[in-house]
């Protein structure tokens, strides 16, 4: 099959991931640099226990203010790192939270029970009884235990995420009541009015890219482009794309790759987001989503009504071409992953291998579009079907449909341990990492 091909579009020069994460890292380490310069300046309690008890508190504010700004939805972040590994960094993040958190509570208990003669927990039940803002700092700290214990892996796996989301809300109380805890007690806080600025400052940014991120952006996006549904469309038993119309949509960042997190307002459905991918690039007129029924929601898009109104928070997502960094790509799909592929598949330039992954042909969803649509542009299109098992992509059959892999962008989508075993094939092959490209979406539930 021949046909003329566009030029490749250059790839690009500077990895924009990388670039994303040295400056949160770069501002992380000053800012610790800027809390420890604070704190020595405020000088020092007679007792080492006291000492090391505030420090420890300090950074658990940094921490915790460092947190809010990994999962606020900013935009500039979300193109270049992924909702996915920003969300992950924060879990981690949390548990290095809760670690900080009891340390400060430990060694400042340890450190005034010395003083006064007591034991540390009746210094503790003293202090939450004479103290203003101790109180409140100890109702943070039970939240965050329980938020912290509703996120181990074990604990997640038995929740329904909308439990677990609203658990989850509660940090909030607790970033609030520690900072008014910080405010009253604070020694480093009111050191100076350079500090006091300082910690204001952070948790101004920390609080206001929350609400910029999660409320005022998408507030503002659904009141210019008043999504609705335009058409449903069967794909087949089990699988259905949405059309989503609405005003000025040539204005919507969206790229292919991305995803939206969906509500479509109807009375039994409203309360309900639900992540899906793009599964055709956008157009300046619309947008479509594509569906597999995996549960009730998810099942019940097949019977929505045109002209349905729809609030749709997005785009997110780092699994688009601004992260190419090679001329030529090789788009990987597993089942219902293929609507991002199918989508990218549209935007891409350059030479492009397409291998789908499915049990059978009759799972194949949107596999026509795909066949034409690389037709059209000069791409190879690859049906692997067969049972489940890793040895259909595994490295030597997957170096004989693609034997210049190691010179590709490789983009993959799909089930997890299909991912996981391709992630593993790409490995022993010698793909680079940074040529590889894929999301997790079991971040949104």
């Amino acid at each position: 099959m021949t046909t003329v091909q566009s030029p490749p579009a250059p790839p690009t020069a500077i990895r924009p991931g990388v670039v994303a994460r040295t400056g949160l890292y770069a501002v992380l380490a000053a800012h610790a640099a800027v809390v420890a310069f604070f704190f020595v300046q405020a000088g020092f309690a007679s007792n080492a226990l006291i000492v090391i008890g505030r420090l420890a508190g300090l950074y658990g504010a940094l921490v915790m203010a460092f947190q809010l700004v990994l999962v606020a939805r900013l935009p500039w972040l979300d193109r270049r790192i992924g909702m996915d590994r920003l969300t992950s960094w924060h879990r981690w993040t949390g548990f290095s939270l809760l670690w900080t958190l009891l340390a400060h509570v430990v060694f400042i208990g340890f450190g005034y029970a010395d003083g006064a003669g007591v034991g540390p927990v009746t210094e503790i039940i003293d202090l939450a009884e004479t103290t203003e803002g101790v109180l409140r700092a100890i109702v943070a700290l039970g939240l965050m235990l329980v938020i912290g214990a509703v996120s181990a892996r074990s604990a997640r796996r038995r929740l329904a995420y909308e439990t677990w989301h609203f658990i989850h809300l509660y940090a909030y109380v607790a970033v609030v009541l520690a900072f008014t805890h910080q405010v009253a007690v604070g020694t480093t806080f009111t050191s100076s009015s350079a500090a006091t600025a300082y910690w204001y400052g952070v948790w101004a940014v920390a609080l206001g890219s929350v609400f910029l991120g999660r409320v005022a952006l998408p507030l503002w996006r659904n009141r210019r482009h008043r999504f609705r549904v335009a058409a449903v469309v069967p794909e087949s038993d089990s699988v259905v794309s949405i059309h989503i119309t609405g005003r000025d949509l040539d204005r919507l960042p969206a790229q292919a790759g991305q995803f939206f997190l969906w509500r479509f307002l109807t009375k039994d459905r409203w309360w309900q987001a639900n992540p899906f991918s793009l599964s055709a690039a956008p157009d300046g007129r619309s947008l479509r989503l594509t569906a597999k029924a995996a549960g009730e929601g998810s099942a019940a898009l097949r019977h929505l009504k045109v002209g349905t109104r729809v609030f749709a928070e997005g785009p997110y997502g780092a699994f688009t071409t601004l992260h190419r960094t090679r001329s030529e790509s090789l788009l990987i799909a597993g089942g219902v992953g293929v609507t991002p592929i199918r989508a990218l598949l549209e935007e891409l330039d350059g030479h492009t291998v397409v291998i789908y992954r499915v049990a059978s042909e009759r799972d194949a969803v949107l596999h026509d579009e795909l066949r034409d649509l690389a037709f059209a542009k000069g791409a190879e299109l690859h049906l692997v079907t067969g049972k489940p098992t890793p040895d259909k992509l595994a490295p030597r059959k997957l170096k004989r449909m693609v034997p210049d892999i190691a010179d590709r962008d490789v983009f993959l989508c799909g089930p997890p341990p299909m991912m996981n075993a391709v992630l593993g094939t790409l490995d022993e092959l010698h793909v680079p990492k940074q040529q590889i490209h894929f999301e997790r979406f079991s971040l949104a539930g």
